[in-house]
């Protein structure tokens, strides 16, 4: 039947009982199968690990800064590694990194959920957060720009006086 119609037999689903064929042109087959992985393709989801840096003497604002930093990270459908270097004789005190990992899990909340627990490798106290399934669904909200004040004019600023 193939020959007749001058098309190609193609095989759709080999593993299928019995096998599944289609009778068509071969080279359009292969077109709209590589059409569809590319289209699958551009739907996945890339997942991205950005990492942010703390230290043990991490100051007040720089922790608010690095948190909200990771909170947006998380927004965004990223995951964020929460790093922590201990230099020196600061191994002496590994509480106090465990302090500031836990107190950054606390202070993300319902942004994120831990994917992997604080842990020292080395020198260094690291956890793996992933945004939460909440996150996700919502899109990032991004801040409304004020309206642009405009300056008066130089003739609306005084009036002239004659």
């Amino acid at each position: 039947m193939a020959r007749e119609r001058s098309l190609d037999l193609v095989e759709i689903s080999p593993n299928a009982v019995p096998p599944v064929c289609k009778i068509q042109d071969y080279g359009k087959f292969l077109y709209e199968k590589d059409k569809s992985d590319r289209a699958a393709r551009k739907k996945q989801k890339v997942i991205v690990i950005k990492e942010v840096k703390f230290s043990v003497t991490v100051d007040e604002h720089d922790y608010q800064t690095k948190k909200d930093r990771a909170v947006r990270f998380l927004g965004e459908g990223d995951k964020v590694k929460a790093s922590l270097r201990f230099k020196g004789r600061q191994m002496a005190h590994r509480d106090l990194g465990y302090k500031i990992i836990n107190r950054l899990i606390l202070d993300i909340g319902d942004v994120g959920v831990v994917e992997f627990m604080p842990r020292m490798e080395g020198t260094t106290l690291h956890a793996i957060l992933a945004p939460s399934k909440k996150a996700e669904a919502a899109p990032p909200k991004k801040p409304a720009a004020p309206p642009a004040a405009t300056a008066p004019t130089p003739s609306e600023a005084a009036p002239v006086q004659a």
